[in-house]
């Protein structure tokens, strides 16, 4: 399936200001990468091959993680952790889970060892300071856990220190209203899938496509793209950059190919670049 309606390697940069962003931190550059699928027929070899080596063109400063390295079987990891021990960077790899990494009772303890082993940080309702105190790097639980709740998390940062927020679903992002979030980095959608250049994800325009589409035809739509709904509830989030309430969210398209496929909707190296709002 890794071959699917791929599409080459994107690597997509983009610049986010961050208010109060210490001077010593201007210019700070991320490397995201999220949702590998890495299971023998979602992502290939050659394509992995190729975001490791993007990812260390970038010469990131911090690379971050945003979940689901398998899928339900958790296997796959300890080969996956073989190739991703590759990756450099200057202040480490920090990572946060997804809901295929938790699929069994001991995917989460096997595929957060296999990462601790190479040496990437899995945050799990935890704080990292690899930067300093003054940008704090938030990694929630994902949020079909039971221990997904951000409050007493987001309770041990003042106000007024900018943080950096991991968070699998980007539906989280409506929950994350209620705090400070100069950035929340998410994956998940795999950028809705199939896209039409020019109008975005199917899936996001799945009403207004299916009336123009005969009757005889539409029974076939649910089985191409599934329930949609179960997946994410806000779609218009599905894939780059976006401003919720006073928050900054960015999420990646991912690099494994999932069902239904991609059309118009590349894999994703994302390089982020931060600098100071004032």
């Amino acid at each position: 399936m890794h071959w699917l309606f791929t599409g080459r390697l994107s690597v997509d940069k983009l610049t986010v200001k961050i208010a109060e962003l210490p001077p010593s931190l201007q210019g700070l550059k991320l490397v995201q990468l999220s949702d590998f699928h890495y299971d023998g027929l979602r992502l290939s070899e050659k394509l992995l091959e190729e975001a490791i080596a993007a990812t260390n063109e970038a010469e990131p400063d911090l690379i971050l993680l945003t979940g689901d390295y398998v899928t339900d079987d958790p296997t796959p990891i300890h080969q996956l952790a073989l190739r991703l021990k590759y990756l450099q960077s200057r202040y480490g790899i920090y990572a946060v889970l997804g809901n295929h990494d938790i699929h069994y009772s001991h995917s989460q303890a096997e595929v957060t060892t296999a990462l601790t082993s190479i040496g990437v940080n899995v945050l799990w309702n935890e704080i990292a300071y690899p930067l300093g105190q003054d940008l704090p790097i938030v990694g929630l639980a994902d949020y079909w856990s039971k221990e997904f709740n951000p409050a007493p998390i987001m309770a041990q940062l003042n106000p007024s220190t900018p943080r950096i927020v991991l968070s699998h679903n980007p539906d989280t992002a409506k929950i994350l209203e209620q705090w400070r979030v100069d950035l929340q980095l998410s994956g998940h959608t795999h950028g809705g899938h199939i896209v039409i250049p020019g109008i975005g994800p199917v899936v996001y325009h799945y009403k207004n496509i299916i009336k123009q589409i005969p009757k005889k035809l539409r029974r076939w739509i649910p089985l191409l793209l599934g329930d949609c709904s179960k997946v994410v509830r806000y779609w218009e989030w599905a894939q780059g950059y976006h401003q919720v309430s006073t928050n900054q969210l960015y999420v990646n398209r991912g690099l494994g190919t999932y069902r239904p496929g991609r059309l118009f909707c590349p894999p994703e190296v994302t390089v982020i670049t931060l600098m100071s709002a004032e």
